[in-house]
């Protein structure tokens, strides 16, 4: 997904081409996974001069708000606090960071 925001629409030996510096998946890996993509509507394609070109259908921020919203509901039974309590618990935090944190939780507060 990240290839597709980056730049597209892309085909799928541009996609291919990008993840091979970053991966060691095989094309068909790559292949299969676009199609399973486009099968969940995460991505769609045009046809041009015979190839695929893929292009996202869902936002960065969409997805991980949807991985966000999936990671809780099957690790904490959909609870925030016990996430927070534990990321807090485990992390070291600047003090930029923490100024951050507590803003966030005055205006949710508001």
């Amino acid at each position: 997904m990240k290839v597709l925001w980056a730049k597209s629409p892309c085909t799928a030996n541009e996609v291919i081409e990008v993840l091979e510096t970053r991966t060691e998946w095989k094309p068909k890996t790559v292949r299969t996974l676009l199609n399973r993509l486009a099968q969940k509507e995460a991505i769609s394609y045009t046809l041009v001069h015979k190839v695929y070109a893929y292009f996202p259908l869902v936002s960065a921020d969409e997805c991980v708000k949807s991985e966000t919203d999936s990671f809780l509901k099957r690790i904490y039974g959909g609870a925030f606090k016990p996430l927070l309590v534990n990321f807090l618990k485990e992390e070291k935090l600047t003090p930029e960071e923490i100024k951050e944190l507590k803003n966030i939780l005055d205006d949710k507060s508001k």
